[in-house]
């Protein structure tokens, strides 16, 4: 008997069918890994698991039990806990109020918030997370509280755990710390669902992986019986020729210089130029500094000393409307968060930092609004029954695509892309490196943060390496190797 069977579930949006018929199967004490592109369904399936949506058809069985599960706290009860890609974490509470919010040990009528530190602390013991139970949400970095959410699902004792994307904030040594959870949880029994689009990890950790495509299921295998190539071609319905399309562009005039830019604890004497027809690669450990010193670059920040030149003329940035100005967009790592407003329609969102050129002094040029929506929605292949749709509705993959629409659309000479492809599945990754190389190609310049190093040597023309806040050198595109990078990245620790 399985401890999870779902099955002929289906689901609609505003007339768009996202699930068609589709089956999954997890048993107990197995990690099973469910892929495919985004908007292929498998966030859908499993909110309609975790209780957030309700399934229009089909049946869920737990230990062959059929089950009815409207509401998260429901799903809760039944033994099951989700730790969402985009992080559910309330910024002004501690640590111990997040991983025990609504079920708060009590004592003589009020929340004993002793033994709920207490708890909390030998539960990141356990876990080997080093944080402070006492601290806020909001204080820690995004890897830290990735790490939160999965000491919560842990302490809720749960026999089904959904894990999207657990990966996609936190560094190498975290990565093998959660892999040591995930395997105490499966000799607990535990079911683990693994949704990622790291193949490696995919292959070390699990057991079984399922492709959606398209709302429906391809096919379900054993992990060491199916080959990396068999999995992509069931994902995106063809083979991936190349991982990296990089297109060669002749490098240009120095678009950008940076000169001893420094932020006293965040990042210190940083200094590096970008050309015209260059992917620059900005690479480091976590916490290296490399997100903050494009904050200060793109006027989020002040930097406390050194320069800015923009094609040889110096710049200051107080506010990012100064960089916007400059034709500089920045694609931040949190798209959420950062990059949309999730309650407006798709159109509004890509169309927001252009309001100014859309319209004739207080009306908005519905006509050439629509025509540059359209455009971006096709040439980007954002996947959406229709523009007025509120953005939040889309898959994580079609919401980078509208984030990086709306600052298409401002036609800026350099692009600044934090994680780019983070939690973007293999194909949705292809068009982005190809669209990539088509800005570049036409004179324009990216400077890209990744983590994932692999991309950042398969699309760069030069890497930049930080090192503890520091430069920790520079290489070019011949020079390129994990070991070289890697070196540098600890120069400084």
């Amino acid at each position: 008997m399985s401890l999870l069977e779902m099955k002929g579930i289906q689901k609609s949006f505003y007339g768009n069918q996202v699930l068609r018929d589709v089956d999954f199967t997890l048993e107990a004490g197995t990690v099973h890994a469910l892929m495919g592109e985004n908007g292929a369904g498998k966030s859908t399936l499993m909110n309609i698991l975790d209780g957030i949506h309700k399934r229009d058809g089909g049946t869920i069985r737990i230990d062959g039990q059929e089950v009815e599960i409207n509401s998260p706290s429901e799903a809760q009860e039944k033994g099951i806990a989700m730790i969402h890609q985009e992080l559910t974490t309330i910024p002004e509470m501690s640590v111990a109020e997040n991983i025990y919010l609504g079920r708060e040990p009590v004592k003589r009528g009020f929340i004993d918030y002793k033994k709920m530190y207490q708890d909390t602390s030998e539960l990141l013991k356990m876990l080997n997370i080093e944080l402070n139970p006492r601290i806020k949400m909001g204080k820690l970095r995004v890897a830290d509280q990735q790490l939160v959410e999965i000491a919560k699902a842990v302490s809720q004792n749960a026999r089904i755990v959904v894990m999207d994307e657990p990966t996609s904030s936190i560094t190498d040594r975290e990565v093998e710390n959660l892999f040591g959870i995930i395997r105490d949880l499966k000799l607990r029994g535990t079911g683990i669902i693994y949704i990622s689009h790291k193949m490696d990890e995919v292959y070390t950790i699990t057991d079984e992986i399922t492709v959606l495509r398209d709302g429906e299921s391809i096919n379900t295998w054993k992990t060491a019986e199916v080959t990396n190539d068999m999995v992509i071609k069931a994902m995106v319905g063809r083979e991936l020729k190349e991982q990296f399309p990089k297109i060669e562009v002749p490098i240009g005039e120095k678009l950008l210089e940076l000169k001893n830019l420094t932020i006293q604890g965040q990042f210190e004497n940083i200094s590096f130029d970008v050309h015209a027809g260059e992917i620059l690669g900005l690479v480091g450990l976590v916490g290296a500094g490399r997100t903050e010193t494009m904050q200060a670059l793109f006027g989020i920040t002040k930097p406390e000393s050194g320069e800015i030149f923009l094609k040889g003329k110096p710049v200051t940035f107080s506010k990012p409307a100064d960089a916007i100005a400059a034709k500089i967009a920045y694609v931040t790592e949190d798209r959420k968060g950062e990059g949309l407003v999730l309650p407006m329609s798709i159109a509004h969102n890509i169309t927001l930092p252009s309001l100014r050129e859309l319209s004739s002094k207080i009306f908005i040029r519905k006509g050439e609004e629509k025509d540059a929506v359209q455009k971006e929605m096709t040439g980007l292949k954002v996947k959406a029954a229709s523009v007025k749709l509120p953005v939040k509705m889309l898959s994580g993959g079609n919401q980078q695509k509208v984030v990086l629409a709306k600052w298409m659309l401002k036609e800026p000479d350099i692009i600044i892309f934090d994680e780019p492809t983070r939690g973007i599945d293999v194909g949705a990754k292809a068009e982005i490196y190809k669209l990539m190389g088509e800005f570049v190609s036409q004179g324009k310049a990216i400077i890209m943060i990744s983590s994932e190093m692999p991309e950042a040597m398969g699309m760069s023309d030069r890497i930049i390496v930080l090192s503890n806040h520091q430069m920790g050198g520079e290489l070019r595109r011949e020079e390129f190797s994990q070991k070289a990078i890697m070196a540098m990245a600890m120069s400084h620790m």
